[in-house]
Formats: C-alpha cells, sequence, structure tokens
C-alpha cells in the first residue's frame, strides 16, 4: 500500500536542523522584543553526518532535508531519492530536472541485489547524420554557446520515468506523494546562494535568447545571493505530474508542449545565437522508456564495486580503471597518483573506442571487465614513468594477458561532456541504499524553458560524437541514447553495501569516483577525508587537468614521473573544481556516515535521521 503523506517544507527545515545537530527549541512561548526580522535563511550545510536510521547526501541543504523528513516519516531509500531529485530540480534547476535524464543504482537489502535504471535521454526519431551542422556554412555549429542552446541538443526527457520506475520497482510512495514536498519548496522558494548567483551570471546571454527563460530566471536580471527565489509554475508542474502521471509527459499535453518548444523554441530576439530548431515529435515521447539493467560488477580487494552498465561508460570505466590498479600494491600518496593517472588513461582509450548504446553497438562489457584483460592492459603502465598521451586502445578481440607491444592507432577521444549534473546519495533503516546521478547536461542544459512550466530542457545530445563517423560507437543515431560518464556507485564486502557514491562533472565524474574509492579504499582516508582531497582528472590527454590545491600538493612530485597538468578553469568560476560528491558509508553496526562536499559547489549538505554526537 502506497503512503501518501504530506511533508510541511516549514517541518522540513525545523527538523532537518535538528538532524544535523543543532538544538531546535521547544516548549511554551516566551515573550520577547520586537526585533528586525532577519533574511531567509537556508538550512545549514553540513558536510559530514553520523547517526543511524536512514541518511541523506546531496549538494543541497534544502534538498537533503526534505529527502531526511520523507526517511523520518517511514519512506524508504528510494523514496528518499526520488523527493530529494524532485528538490534538486528546485534548488538546482541548472543541473538537474523533468526535462533531463539519468541512472539510478539501486541495493535491495531483501533480496542482496543490485540493480539499475537507464533514465538517459534519447535522440529523436527526425534526427539526422548531419544534424550538428550548420547547412548556411555546411560546417558544424561552433560548440558553445550555439550549438548547446538550440532545440536540436534536446534529448527526449528521462526524469520522470526512472521516478515511476524506481517507486513502481521498490518504492512506497506514490509519484505524487514523492513530489509534493518539492512542489511546497519551489512554491516557497529557496535562498539563492553564491553558486546559483554564479551560474545565472554565466548563462545570462543563453537564457536572454528564450522569452520563458527570461521571464523565469532573469526577470529582475541575476538573483542575488541571500534573496528568496520562487517558481510556482515548476510547483504547478510537480502537482499535475502527481496528479495525472508519467502518462502527461510522455502520452498528454506536457509533452506536447515540450515537443513544441523543441521545434519552435520561444526566441525572444534578444541575442544573435542561431538556435537550430529540434525535430523532436509526441511520438518520441510516446515510445520512450526507462531500462532496468544489469549492474556492472568487479571484484577490487575485497569488495565488489557496482556500477551502471552502458548507456553510461561509467561502470566500465570506473571497473576497468580498478582492475588494472588492483595489479599494483598501494604504497603511498605519490605512486598511487601516479597509477591512478596512468591506469585512467588506458581505460578512456577503451572508453572511446568500444562503449556505446548496447541497443546500437556490439558493447564488450565482458571484456572490458575481465582481469585478463586488465592484466595486459597494466602491462602497458610503467611504475615509474608516465606515458606519452594519447595511448592506444587495447585489443578486446584477442587478449591473453601476457605483455606486447600495442598495435591500435592512438587517438584522443573528443569530450563533449559538460561539467553540471547533480549527485545524491540515500540509506534507510532497513539497509537499502540508492546512489543516482541525473542531469540537463550543460549547466543550464539547453537555455531554453518550457513555457509556463517552470523547467529547462536538456542538451544532451551534445554528448554525442559531434563529428559523425559511422565508425563510431557514440555516433548521432534516431533512438539511441548518448554516451554518459555518469557513475553512480555501490560498494559492497561480504554481500553488504558498506559505499555508496557519485559525482557532477561530465567526463570528470569518473575519474572524481575513482579518486574517492582509492582515497577511502587503498589510502585508508576518512571518507569526509576522501571526498576534500584535491583531485586531478587524466582522460587519455597529454595534459592532467587537475584543481589548483592537487597541483600545489602533488605537481612536482608527479612531474618527476613526466606528469604535466593544466588548471581546471579560472579562480572563481564554476570550472575551477572538479566534481561534487555525496556519498554515505554504512557501517558494520548500522550506523550511517552521510558525506557531501565541504567547500566545492559552495558545499553540500549530509545530514541522518538520528545523529550522533561525535563521528
Amino acid at each position: 500500500m502506497r503512503r501518501t503523506f504530506a511533508v510541511s517544507t516549514a517541518l522540513v527545515a525545523a527538523t532537518t536542523v535538528a538532524a544535523l545537530g543543532t538544538a531546535v527549541p521547544v516548549g511554551p512561548a516566551v515573550a520577547k522584543p520586537v526585533v528586525a526580522k532577519p533574511g531567509p535563511q537556508q538550512p545549514p550545510r553540513v558536510p559530514t553526518a553520523t547517526g543511524y536510521g536512514g541518511a541523506v547526501s546531496s549538494v543541497d541543504p534544502d534538498a537533503t532535508a526534505i529527502g531526511l523528513e520523507v526517511l523520518r516519516r517511514g519512506g524508504n531509500a528510494v523514496d528518499a531519492a526520488v523527493a530529494t531529485a524532485a528538490a534538486l530540480g528546485v534548488t538546482e534547476p541548472y543541473s538537474a530536472g523533468v526535462g533531463g535524464g539519468g541512472y539510478l543504482v539501486h541495493y535491495n537489502a531483501v533480496t542482496g541485489e543490485v540493480e539499475t535504471i537507464d533514465g538517459r535521454e534519447t535522440a529523436p526519431s527526425g534526427i539526422r547524420p548531419d544534424a550538428f551542422v550548420d547547412p548556411a556554412t555546411g560546417k558544424p555549429y561552433p560548440f558553445t554557446p550555439e550549438l548547446v542552446t538550440s532545440g536540436v541538443s534536446v534529448g527526449v526527457p528521462g526524469t520522470p520515468a526512472t521516478w515511476q520506475t524506481a517507486l513502481d520497482r521498490w518504492g512506497s510512495l506514490s509519484l505524487a506523494a514523492a513530489l509534493r514536498p518539492a512542489a511546497r519548496l519551489a512554491q516557497r522558494g529557496f535562498v539563492v546562494d553564491g553558486t546559483f548567483a554564479l551560474q545565472t551570471r554565466e548563462n545570462a546571454e543563453r537564457f536572454r535568447t528564450f522569452t520563458s527563460s527570461t521571464d523565469l530566471f532573469l526577470a529582475d536580471g541575476v538573483p542575488e545571493a541571500g534573496s528568496r527565489f520562487r517558481n510556482p509554475d515548476l510547483a504547478r508542474t510537480y502537482r499535475q505530474l502527481g496528479a495525472k502521471g508519467i502518462g502527461w509527459l510522455y502520452d498528454g499535453r506536457l509533452g506536447a508542449e515540450v515537443a513544441r518548444t523543441v521545434q519552435q523554441p520561444p526566441l525572444s530576439g534578444a541575442t544573435d545565437l542561431p538556435v537550430p530548431p529540434g525535430s523532436m515529435t509526441v511520438q518520441d515521447l510516446a515510445t520512450y522508456e526507462a531500462l532496468v539493467r544489469e549492474p556492472t560488477s568487479i571484484g577490487y580487494r575485497g569488495h565488489d564495486v557496482y556500477g551502471m552498465a552502458p548507456s553510461s561508460s561509467g561502470g566500465t570505466t570506473v571497473g576497468e580503471s580498478l582492475n588494472i590498479l588492483e595489479r599494483f600494491r598501494p604504497s603511498g600518496a605519490v605512486p598511487t597518483l601516479h597509477h591512478y593517472l596512468e591506469a585512467t588513461a588506458l581505460a578512456f582509450a577503451d572508453r572511446a573506442k568500444y562503449v556505446g548504446d548496447p541497443a546500437f553497438e556490439d558493447v564488450p562489457v565482458g571484456a572490458l571487465l575481465d582481469d585478463t584483460f586488465a592484466q595486459e592492459r597494466a602491462c602497458a603502465l610503467d611504475p615509474e614513468t608516465a606515458a606519452t598521451k594519447p595511448v592506444p586502445a587495447g585489443d578486446v578481440a584477442s587478449y591473453d594477458g601476457v605483455c606486447a607491444e600495442p598495435t591500435g592507432r592512438a587517438e584522443r577521444d573528443a569530450d563533449t561532456e559538460n561539467l553540471s549534473t547533480t549527485h545524491l546519495t540515500t540509506a534507510d533503516r532497513w539497509g537499502n541504499v540508492v546512489a543516482y546521478t541525473l542531469t540537463i547536461e550543460q549547466t543550464g542544459g539547453s537555455g531554453i524553458v518550457v513555457p509556463g512550466r517552470g523547467f529547462l530542457l536538456n542538451n544532451e545530445l551534445t554528448d554525442f560524437s559531434t563529428v559523425y563517423d559511422p565508425d563510431d560507437p557514440n555516433r548521432i543515431e534516431p533512438g539511441k541514447r548518448p554516451r554518459s560518464s555518469m557513475a553512480p556507485t555501490i560498494v559492497l564486502r561480504d554481500g553488504r553495501p558498506v559505499l555508496a557514491l557519485g559525482s557532477p562533472g561530465g567526463s570528470t565524474i569518473i575519474t572524481t569516483v575513482l579518486q574517492v574509492l582509492l582515497n577511502r579504499l587503498d589510502l585508508g582516508l576518512s571518507l569526509p577525508d576522501a571526498v576534500a582531497a584535491p583531485r586531478a582528472s587524466q582522460r587519455n590527454t597529454a595534459a592532467v587537468t587537475a584543481e589548483q590545491a592537487f597541483i600545489d600538493t602533488y605537481g612536482a612530485a608527479l612531474a618527476a614521473y613526466g606528469h604535466t597538468f593544466t588548471v581546471a578553469g579560472p579562480p572563481g568560476s564554476s570550472a575551477a573544481e572538479i566534481g561534487a560528491v555525496a556519498a554515505v558509508e554504512l557501517g558494520p553496526d548500522g550506523r550511517l556516515t552521510a558525506v557531501a562536499e565541504p567547500t566545492r559547489r559552495g558545499g553540500g549538505a549530509a545530514g541522518v535521521v538520528v545523529p550522533t554526537l561525535s563521528p
């Protein structure tokens, strides 16, 4: 039987403050002097919380608060995940929402099974190989801001189907009940933080291109940090989606509005961006399906690591990298980081050559995750010297674990994935766990708000290779899911979950998840320290992309191996940080440690249902 409780947002804020360790006054009211009312306040951003009864970690305190309240009222990890995701659609609208897609990994405490949902967006049936080519010039549109700000970049959304599929299979709430807290949050509004203000400013030109986006995000200019941002259109959309069901999108009026917006973007005339229209139809929406898939699985130093199978490349690339790294004994931070950078270059070479949508490509998942294949790939990892990048892909058709000179051609994969997306992790009192990464691709997606509906459409089709190559497994085709790097991950030991995590960050998602796993499992850092540590990302490129703090700490030592570095982004920009992890660790006594970023994206928010006083 499904529960249909209502969650008060005022209660959410109060109970979350209590859950995160701040005293909440109780008892009779006491007369106080009249004072000026303070400005709007967020729930606290607490990066680490320990305790029992359930846990939530996300990038946003309002979203985490809603997820915790669902758990507190008897919902399970899936209920909390959907409610938290919907709340992130309110407070992180530039990273996720109804107009996007994602991947969900679920551990079932009753069966001991890990299952996944592929809610990746799909290309419309009318897409053409030259969809990204400007007919006026015969050349590809410039990638940003021109191509990403378009109808042609929009894929068929998968997020609502993911929510309904997860609730049907493992949840206890109705969709209406799961969306109700987020609808109230959207109606009441949230406090703008520095990240939201910065991202609005960075995307202002794109938003000004469309009347609907200008009306929602720029009606009074760029929102200032500390102000309250309300989205009554999204509140109404959530309420109607809950009442009418996801058929309203996939077979009904909302779907017709989405298709019309893609085909005829609501141009304002305020910019000169070309905005090529898309071809999505209501039939494309009607045929969409969120797919339940078997997870990827590998063993790593006594653990079983489960991830997302293709169409995501997250599970295969994380898994292959770990299989290569298992051939080397951890021996301190610098050597381990050298091995990590070299292993990911090898795995990214194989990702580029072999991974695409399995409905269109024969993806050799078994070979990519084979220990014998990893042994042969590890032959290319010199413990003392960094290889010249790019490195060639391995041969999945012929391998025996014996070292030999590679025969393939070294090619760098063109990386078109942007750094947005968001991630949440939940666990409940019964031992169920969810790791869920969701996205609209670019920060701000396509830049197009569906008029009157309060949500942005994705630009996910730009994750296809932008230059069409018939031999490329990630070439654009009708009905196809573009390759993703999203890597929601659950780690088991002796059949029980011990860690769940994920991150945003485009193709750096893979390396972010890997680096946290290595920090925790190989280098012995606590989970909070493993998440906070500075990051670097080697994706088979000549230079390693790294945060400045990583270069300051390890650059000189790793340069002795031959590694070179480029800074992730300009200081103060959203590109200067790599990833934004949300994780939960599960102890043997049932104690949970929820961990979010202490500073990246302004700091995340972790909480538990019943907190302990100290870690």
